[in-house]
């Protein structure tokens, strides 16, 4: 129990400080995984254990959100296999060039152990990639969708190459898995049946632990890639929202475990900090080779920087072949302590370049002019939203009420934005009219600046950051509509006064008082 204390300590100090710093807390967490390392606390056995289970509900939650027809995309699966040959040999080719410049402090290396490593780091790390847009309300805009995309592919080549380079084969058992695709018509089923509360977040901790990530351990395969295909599985349900959102705080919570434990990894010497740190010169080169490798598919410069800048990081599975490598004598141990460093650098980078969207625009100035608009990627195309009178960024249920209200109440033209195709598609079929956009496309401020008939701008967006960020960018056109945006926080209210808003809603303290108002007026009615 003494130890344990130390680590929650340890992980909320370091937190305190990276969020003193404007960091992401997730640095935080990496840097008390190395403290505790460096002053030999003892390792908790069921750290892995929490780590593990935080992994699966992120995956879990990614597999909900997921159109399994996305990865069939050839800017998607392509991009994927593309991007892991070059830069397998990319990064070869860097190592190499390390040992040669006189780096062999820790050994020489054989190509085919070079090749190795250079895939090893050829993923980008889900964890990272899916915290980094959950944070900033962005898994479902275009470059969020591609990225998840990309991991996926890369998800399903990791435990092929596992499944292979182990030793031994999966149980023949493991073929009895197809039966859970008609399972999961059953549980879809019962979910359709329970409430919203504990039961629902039990029902889903269970699909993603037992059918999922438990199932797929005892057959001999990945346990994370069992949770992705049951959140694939039991996706496009009516509740598949409300239950990613319920499973939010479990998963988040848990994951402060694996970037502890990622930390925990080993202690290094300063020899393997500069190596490890040397290795993160391949990251831009990734970055750039994901953004250009999209570009093939007419997809603008915006949305490549976008993805390419928040798929640039190494991937815990780094780790994995690394431990497998040295393992079967190919790698020498210290090795595995650099590419713990340059992973768990990278992921500081990873999560410091993409706090807002400033690095990314000045990174798209760099990339190739954009194609013409004929020959552009379909979801980048100019966006036409018509003349309305109000326009509503983010319809999810804040989003979606004053959208009803400004039309029905008010008899004005309203048009809403939403990222999400499935949920703009659910939309449209209640008669709402709304375009699918990126909050943060310069396409969607490039149509309002051109739209005098604009009076009412709402930002209703998932997120705070999402929120600031919209009311930044419609400082930067000309409009003479009113601005109104919705907080959860007073602080939050402040912050999206003093970005621009003429009027802001603090959502519990509305809802108290709509709720109050609405009792007097049926107490009248009783009256």
């Amino acid at each position: 129990m003494a130890v344990g204390s130390l680590y929650l300590i340890a992980a909320l100090l370091c937190a305190l400080v990276a969020i003193g710093l404007r960091m992401p807390p997730l640095v935080g967490f990496l840097a008390a995984g190395f403290l505790l390392a460096s002053l030999g606390t003892p390792v908790l056995p069921e750290l892995a254990i929490v780590a593990d289970l935080g992994v699966a509900l992120l995956v879990f939650g990614i597999g909900l959100k997921l159109d399994i027809r996305s990865l069939l995309k050839p800017e998607v699966w392509f991009t994927s296999a593309a991007h892991m040959g070059l830069f397998t040999l990319v990064g070869a080719a860097v190592i190499k060039g390390l040992l040669f410049l006189g780096v062999t402090a820790l050994g020489d290396l054989s190509w085919g152990t070079l090749l190795l490593v250079g895939f090893a780091l050829s993923f980008s790390s889900t964890v990272v990639v899916v915290k980094v847009l959950d944070e900033r309300g962005q898994t479902q805009a275009l470059y969020g969708r591609l990225a998840v995309g990309v991991l996926v592919m890369q998800d399903v080549a990791a435990v092929a190459f596992i499944t292979v380079a182990e030793p031994g084969w999966p149980s023949p058992w493991s073929l009895a898995l197809v039966t859970l695709i008609p399972f999961a018509l059953v549980l879809r089923w019962v979910w359709s049946r329970i409430g919203h509360g504990e039961v629902q977040t039990l029902f889903g901790l269970t699909c993603a632990l037992v059918p999922g990530y438990y199932l797929f351990e005892i057959v001999g395969l990945r346990g994370d890639l069992g949770a992705l295909i049951m959140g694939m599985l039991l996706a496009g349900h009516a509740k598949s929202a409300d239950l990613s959102q319920t499973l939010t705080s479990a998963k988040d919570i848990l994951l402060v475990g694996f970037f502890l434990s990622i930390g925990l990894d080993g202690v290094p010497t300063p020899t393997h900090l500069v190596l490890g740190l040397l290795l993160l010169a391949l990251l831009p080169l990734q970055g750039v080779a994901y953004s250009l490798l999209f570009r093939i598919f007419g997809l603008r410069r915006r949305t490549t920087s976008r993805a390419g800048l928040v798929l640039s990081n190494f991937s815990e599975f780094g780790l994995i072949v690394a431990a497998m490598a040295h393992d079967m004598g190919l790698l020498e141990e210290q090795w595995v302590t650099v590419i713990a460093v340059a992973v768990a650098a990278s992921f500081v980078v990873s999560a410091v370049l993409n706090r807002s969207d400033t690095l990314a625009e000045r990174y798209a100035k760099l990339l190739p002019k954009d194609p013409p608009p004929h020959k552009q990627h379909p979801e980048c195309r100019p966006l036409e939203i018509g003349l309305p009178d109000a326009v509503v960024l983010g319809m999810g249920r804040v989003g979606k009420g004053a959208a009803e209200q400004l039309r029905s109440e008010h008899g004005l033209r309203v048009v809403g934005v939403e990222q999400s195709r499935e949920r703009a598609e659910h939309l449209r079929s209640l008669g709402l009219d709304v375009v699918e956009a990126d909050a943060g496309d310069t396409n969607l401020w490039d149509a309002l600046a051109i739209t005098p008939s604009i009076r009412i701008i709402i930002v209703s967006l998932p997120t705070h950051v999402g929120n600031l960020e919209a009311l930044h960018s419609l400082r930067k056109i000309k409009h003479n509509a009113v601005v109104a945006s919705v907080s959860r926080y007073p602080d939050h209210a402040s912050h999206l006064r003093e970005a621009g808003a003429d009027v802001v809603l603090e959502v519990y303290a509305g809802a108290g008082q709509q709720l109050a108002d609405d009792a007097s007026d049926h107490l009248s009615q009783l009256g």
